[in-house]
């Protein structure tokens, strides 16, 4: 090949790739993170523990924007999340429980949030920080008995949050 077919090959798709990458579509992100024991709901369905729908093989992509109180964060492919009759698994825990994420995207944290009957338990700063892996935290709840503990990690880079439900019998 002669030296200036080269320049002129190498030309076209210095050319070409600006546009080759608008044309083509972007791929899904793959986020973010949910909590894996006690075994949240989505946890749950990840196992096939209970029969889900898409949360199934996505269980880290509960995102909504921040201040909702729903286990489906808003997104309605996940609305099975907030029935309450699906037969998720209730773990026996004491008052005190250790709620453990796990994080498949790891986002700056403004911080945690817990909620039993629409009440906040628990506030636990991120310190605007990059969590690592996975984190744990402890925290105590409000009353004995069945009840739905709602997890939010509130991003500290985004409008967003993650939420995670875990059914518990407090004892």
């Amino acid at each position: 090949m002669s030296l200036r077919r080269r320049i002129a090959a190498v030309a076209a798709g210095v050319l070409a790739a600006p546009l080759v990458s608008v044309a083509l579509p972007s791929a899904p992100a793959f986020a973010h993170g949910y909590i894996s024991s006690p075994p949240s709901r989505q946890a749950q369905c990840a196992a096939k523990t209970v029969s889900c729908g898409a949360i199934q093989w996505e269980p880290q992509s509960v995102e909504g924007p921040k201040g909702l109180r729903s286990c489906n964060g808003g997104v309605a492919h996940f609305a099975e999340l907030n029935d309450n009759n699906k037969g998720w698994r209730v773990s026996n825990v004491g008052r005190t429980v250790t709620f453990n994420w796990v994080f498949t995207a790891r986002h700056r944290t403004a911080n945690y949030e817990y909620y039993v009957g629409g009440q906040r338990v628990a506030n636990i700063s991120g310190n605007n920080q990059q969590p690592p892996a996975t984190v744990s935290h402890t925290v105590t709840l409000p009353s004995s008995g069945r009840q739905t503990v709602l997890a939010i990690w509130n991003i500290g880079d985004t409008a967003n949050a993650f939420y995670s439900c875990v059914d518990v019998n407090a004892g």
